[in-house]
């Protein structure tokens, strides 16, 4: 008599079937996308820093930050740093000055918020004490525990260990990594995962992901939905194709260089 791997087979016929869904197009859709889902990679290479993806309503927005002389820059590389271009000229005090004019809001026109991703490239000490104490003075901005439409600041690049997140002020919030284990109480820090895509496939944009690629990393989309999160992918394609497919999958937050593009498209994708 044949022996049969039971928990092999199975397994076997849940790829299969994975693999039917994702040829078929029958895949999970999460609500409907609008800017409030777009993520505008490296913001403040755009010609108009802040203002532009968020005149769009976009619901996260990228600054790389780098600690000098007491100071916060932003810049991609330290050689890209110039004097005028800090923190608190290009985001903090447009935040604010927009916030105070609102009400206390982020647009009078919608009753959603966005969150900052502040990539901090040099080391947490002296970057995040810097960064807090400029972010302090404005609680009814950046604090959510004072309003709960304030801006949610949540840390990328050189950020902390879990185990010392309770460290810092609660309004202060961490982007998670999928290979990294976090307790309950820290997870409560951590609102967003960011992953490589280019750990899981070459693609580029063109066509579909490669099955078994695909179903890899809707494992990873799916683990961090299991823990009522977010996920967004950077090192993607940037183009409508890789749109439609990464939002198809349930990617809750669309990384792109192209605001104006992705606007006008996510606008009209459901007409």
């Amino acid at each position: 008599m044949e022996h049969t791997n039971k928990p092999f087979s199975i397994l076997k016929k849940k790829i299969v079937f994975a693999l039917i869904l994702l040829g078929s197009g029958f895949l999970p859709v999460s609500a409907q996308y609008t800017t409030l889902n777009a993520h505008s990679h490296n913001d403040y290479e755009n010609e108009i820093p802040f203002r532009l993806a968020y005149d769009n309503h976009f619901g996260s927005i990228e600054a790389d930050i780098w600690a000098v002389d007491g100071e916060l820059f932003v810049a991609h590389y330290r050689n890209e740093i110039k004097p005028e271009r800090t923190l608190d000229c290009l985001y903090i005090q447009p935040i604010v000055e927009i916030f105070r004019q609102n009400s206390g809001k982020a647009w009078k026109d919608n009753p959603s918020t966005f969150q900052l991703l502040i990539d901090l490239k040099t080391e947490v000490n002296p970057t995040l004490p810097i960064l807090i104490e400029k972010l302090k003075n404005y609680p009814d901005v950046f604090d959510p525990l004072v309003n709960p439409d304030a801006v949610r600041i949540v840390l990328s690049g050189n950020r902390p260990e879990p185990a010392e997140f309770n460290k810092y002020p609660e309004f202060i919030y961490f982007d998670g990594l999928p290979d990294r284990q976090y307790n309950d109480e820290q997870l409560k820090r951590v609102p967003l995962f960011s992953e490589n895509l280019r750990k899981f496939t070459s693609w580029n944009g063109e066509g579909d992901i490669n099955h078994m690629e695909k179903i890899q990393i809707q494992g990873v989309i799916d683990s961090i939905h299991k823990l009522n999160n977010k996920i967004r992918f950077w090192n993607a394609p940037d183009n409508p194709n890789a749109w439609d497919i990464l939002m198809k999958m349930g990617v809750d937050f669309i990384n792109t260089d192209h605001i104006i593009i992705i606007t006008e498209y996510l606008n009209h994708l459901y007409d």
